[in-house]
């Protein structure tokens, strides 16, 4: 997800989103835990969007 399009969005949606993700990355990294995970990028994939969407909230928070 690209920077751009979580500017366009509001807090409560970019909560949710950010929500989405960390249940995400908890269940990719159980898998990777039970050597059930086949692609590992997935967890820096998560993790950097986990951070874009932290950093566009405080972008608003401080507006």
């Amino acid at each position: 997800m690209k920077a751009s399009e979580l500017q366009a969005k509001d807090v409560a949606s970019l909560n949710q989103e950010l929500s989405e993700l960390l249940k995400a990355q908890f269940k990719l990294r159980m898998q990777k835990g039970t050597q059930q995970l086949q692609d590992t990028s997935q967890l820096g994939k998560v993790k950097r969007d986990i951070a874009r969407v932290k950093t566009v909230l405080a972008q608003k928070a401080s507006k």
